[in-house]
Parts: structure tokens; sequence; C-alpha cells
């Protein structure tokens, strides 16, 4: 009988104490650390990449910057059509929009550095940048998406996401093997205008892929830190191997005014009805972006080239 009077003292002892408070995890970051008690619910991404990962990660923020922007370039993974506030541009995101969201968490990168200190105000900022000068892109998007999964407490979710990009580019790797596609370089442009083309160079996100697939990236000069380079269309005529790989979206009326151009006619890549146009590939996003381009990639080469694009 005592004992079990004390058995019952004890269980009502402990119902009246205090749960101990759960512990608390800190993360070091590009410029401090932060410590949060609980997985984050309410999150705010401030660049794509951090919306990309969180996406990936089954997570939608609560708020992104430059929202309308996220659907027409980057696309996938996509984000809800509801449900998800602008809280203004990547470069000026408004303090105001993000604190009535009452974020517990905010992604953001260097390039906000002079504004963590407001954005600390609001909620635990973390600070990582994919694109920096002597960065790998991929390892540091890979970064990024881990640590994200140990906050959201969903570590097994993002490794998955990794493991599903190296099969799909060990797959692609073999398409091309087989259909002996790899002897000749490629190169990625995007078209600013009907004579001057963004060209993704060796250091830029891109490699990877290109790496990964078992392809040569035909310019061969490291771009700036995000990886590219201006250059006009006769720079790309000195590289009379490669194939030409033109990521959408184009300018308005390119293929018309390119018809009309001798840059273009004499550029060696559309004599040789080896251009290649794919769908929408966001250069400065995270992992994800490898895998896409891997896809579109291969299938490109596998269906054949042309002597334009759209």
């Amino acid at each position: 009988m005592f004992t079990r009077l004390c058995v019952f003292a004890a269980l009502i002892l402990a119902m009246a104490l205090p749960a101990a408070p759960a512990a608390a995890d800190t993360w070091q970051h590009e410029n401090g650390s932060l410590t949060l008690e609980q997985p984050p619910k309410r999150i705010i991404t401030l660049n794509w990449a951090a919306t990309e990962a969180a996406l990936l990660l089954g997570v939608t923020p609560v708020g992104v910057a430059d929202l309308q922007g996220y659907h027409h370039w980057v696309r996938q993974p996509a984000l809800p059509e509801e449900g998800v506030a602008n809280v203004g541009t990547r470069v000026a995101p408004s303090l105001e929009a993000i604190a009535e969201l009452e974020p517990d968490l905010i992604v953001t990168s260097a390039e906000m550095a002079p504004a963590e200190s407001l954005l600390e105000r609001i909620a635990p900022t973390y600070v990582i940048s994919v694109y920096r000068p002597d960065i790998n892109a991929f390892e540091q998007a890979r970064k990024m998406l881990l640590t994200l999964g140990d906050m959201l407490d969903r570590r097994e979710q993002a490794e998955a996401v990794l493991a599903d990009i190296e099969q799909t580019l060990e797959h692609e790797r073999a398409r091309l093997e087989q259909a002996d596609l790899q002897g000749r370089p490629v190169a990625l442009v995007n078209f600013l205008d009907a004579r001057h083309v963004r060209v993704h160079a060796p250091n830029g996100l891109y490699q990877t892929a290109l790496d990964a697939l078992g392809l040569d990236n035909a310019w061969p000069h490291d771009g700036n830190f995000w990886g590219f380079s201006v250059v006009g269309l006769e720079a790309l005529a000195d590289h009379r191997n490669a194939r030409l790989i033109a990521i959408s979206p184009t300018p308005p009326g390119l293929r018309d005014t390119l018809a009309d151009s001798p840059f273009w006619t004499y550029l060696p890549a559309a004599q040789r009805n080896q251009v290649y146009q794919i769908d929408p590939v966001w250069p400065f996003g995270g992992a994800y972006q490898v895998k896409r381009l891997a896809n579109y990639l291969t299938d490109a080469l596998l269906a054949g080239g042309s002597d334009n694009v759209e």
C-alpha cells in the first residue's frame, strides 16, 4: 500500500513540474550563428536558390522575394499560385512585409548583409551565398539544402533529393554514351539580343551538369562569380566544333532577326544544324537546376538540332 502511494505521489509531482525545455540547436553561417529551439514553421526566403531548397524539402515559404519572377524564370520546383506572399525584390525586400508575416526563420545571402541586423530583429536569419568568388556553386547549394534539412527536421528528405539528382545524372550520361553524343563540346547560352549572349563558363553551376554528363564546355574561360560572361556572337564562331545550346526564354522576334544576321548565318553550329533550344533553367539557382539541365540537355541532343532558335 505504501509503495502504491509513493508511486502515485511521484506521478502527481511529475505532472505539476514544468516540462523541460527542448534542446536548442545552433548553426554557423556566413555572418555569425543562429539558434533554434524547434524546427521553424513559417519561413521567408529572400533569394530563389533558398526558395527552391525549401520547396524541395516539402516546405512552402510564407513569403518570398520576387514572387512573379520565380514563376517566370525558375518555374520548378513550383511555387503554389496562392498562399505565398511577395515581400519585395531580392535586392530590396520590404522589412514591413516580412515582419507582418511573423516568420520564425529568414533565409538570405551575402548581398543582403547590410540588412541582416534588421532582419535579425524580426526572426532568426540564416545567411548563405551559393554564388561567391572561389566557391563551387553546386557544393554550396548542396550544403544549403542539407543545412536547411537539419533546421527543418527534414534531413532524410534533403538526402533523398540529392540522391535523386545523382541518379538522374548517371542515367542521362548513360543515354548520351549509348547514342555516342559526347564527342563534340557544347556552348550553353542565354540570348540577350540578336548580337549578344550570356555564355556559361566552367566556374558556374551548369558545369556540374556538363561534367556529370561527360560533355566538354566549349567556352574555356572562367566568367564572373555568377559563372557567365557576356560576349558577342562572333566570339562563339572561334569555337568551330561547338554545339550551341540556347536556353529559353529568348527575346521576342529573335528567330526572324537572326535569319537576317550575318553573325548568325556564318556561325558554324547554325550551318551544321547543331543549335538546340531547351526549356528555361535558372542558372543562379540551387542543386535541383543541375538535374533539370541534365534532363533537358540530354533530351535535346537525342532529338537533334536545327539552324535557328525560336
